[in-house]
C-alpha cells in the first residue's frame, strides 16, 4: 500500500484532533491544575495540591449534587415517556409529513435557550395564563404556586431536553426493517408482542443514546433552577457558576466541576452496563 494511502486516515482525523486536543483537552488539564490550587483573585493561585477543594467542596454542597442528580433523573423519566410515544407515531404513522413533523418539534428550540426559560417563568406564575383560570374557579387553592418549585425546574428542564430524546429515538426506529413487523405479524404475533419483542429491543440503542443525551445537560443545568427553581431549588451548576463568577473561588469551581464529571461517568458507566450495549449492538448488528 502507498505511503500516501496509508497516510491518509490520519490527515483526515487530525483537524478533528487538534480542534479537540485545543478546546478540550487543554482546558480540562488547565482545571485539573486549577482545582488543587490555593490563594486568591488578588494574591494569585499557586500549585499546592490541595486535595481538600474536592473534600470541602463535596461535602458542603452535597445537597445541591443530590438535588441536581435527582431533578435530571426525573426530567429524563418524563422526556422518555414524552419522547418514545411522540417519536414513534412520527416514524410509523406520520408517512410523507415525518420531516414536517420533526421541524415543528424543533421550532421553539430556534429561539434562545434563556427567551425560552422566562416564558415558562411567565406561563407558571401566580397570576400566569395556567394558574390564574384555575385559581378564579376554584380548582387549586388560592395559595397554590408552581413557580419557585422544583416541580417548575423539573418541567422546565423536560421542555427543554425533549428533543435531546425524541431524536435518537427517532433515528432507532426509522431504521428499523418493517419486514420485521411483518414477520412478527405472520408468527401470529399480536401487537403488544410484536412490540415488546421487537420494536422495543431494537430501538434501545437510541433509547440508550436519548438517556444520555439527556440526563448529562439536564443534571448540570443551572439556567431552569436560577429562573423558575428560586434559592431553594438551587442546583450544583448554579453553585459552580457562583463559584466562578460571584465568588472568584475559581479551585473550589473547578473541584466541584470536576466531581460532578466524574460521578456523570460513573453513573453512565453503570447505566451503560445495566442495559447491556454489548447487546445491544449485537441485537441491532446487520
Amino acid at each position: 500500500m502507498p505511503f500516501s494511502r496509508r497516510l491518509a486516515p490520519y490527515l483526515l482525523v487530525l483537524p478533528g484532533g487538534l480542534w479537540l486536543a485545543v478546546f478540550f483537552v487543554v482546558p480540562v488539564a488547565m482545571m485539573a491544575s486549577l482545582s488543587l490550587q490555593t490563594g486568591n483573585l488578588i494574591d494569585g493561585f499557586r500549585q499546592t495540591f490541595h486535595w481538600q477543594n474536592y473534600t470541602d467542596g463535596l461535602s458542603t454542597y452535597g445537597d445541591a449534587f443530590v438535588r441536581s442528580l435527582w431533578y435530571g433523573f426525573l426530567a429524563t423519566i418524563l422526556c422518555l415517556a414524552l419522547a418514545y410515544p411522540a417519536a414513534y407515531w412520527i416514524a410509523f404513522r406520520a408517512g410523507p409529513r415525518k420531516s414536517t413533523y420533526l421541524l415543528l418539534l424543533l421550532i421553539p428550540y430556534f429561539v434562545s435557550f434563556v427567551l425560552r426559560t422566562v416564558a415558562w417563568k411567565l406561563v407558571l406564575t401566580d397570576n400566569g395564563p395556567v394558574l390564574g383560570p384555575l385559581r378564579d374557579h376554584g380548582i387549586v387553592p388560592s395559595d397554590f404556586h408552581v413557580l419557585d418549585t422544583g416541580t417548575a425546574v423539573i418541567a422546565g428542564l423536560t421542555y427543554t431536553y425533549l428533543p435531546f430524546m425524541v431524536l435518537p429515538i427517532y433515528v432507532a426506529l426509522e431504521r428499523l426493517d418493517p419486514r420485521l413487523i411483518e414477520a412478527a405479524h405472520d408468527l401470529h404475533a399480536g401487537r403488544a408482542a410484536t412490540f415488546a419483542r421487537v420494536v422495543l429491543p431494537l430501538s434501545l440503542p437510541g433509547v440508550f443514546a436519548g438517556v444520555v443525551m439527556t440526563f448529562v445537560p439536564a443534571s448540570s443545568d443551572y439556567v431552569n433552577a436560577e429562573i423558575l427553581g428560586g434559592p431553594r431549588n438551587t442546583m450544583i451548576g448554579n453553585v459552580i457558576q457562583a463559584q466562578y463568577f460571584d465568588d472568584g473561588a475559581y479551585p473550589v469551581a473547578s473541584a466541584l466541576s470536576f466531581t460532578l464529571m466524574a460521578i456523570l461517568l460513573a453513573g453512565i458507566f453503570l447505566y451503560a452496563r445495566a442495559l447491556g450495549t454489548r447487546g445491544i449492538l449485537d441485537t441491532t448488528a446487520p
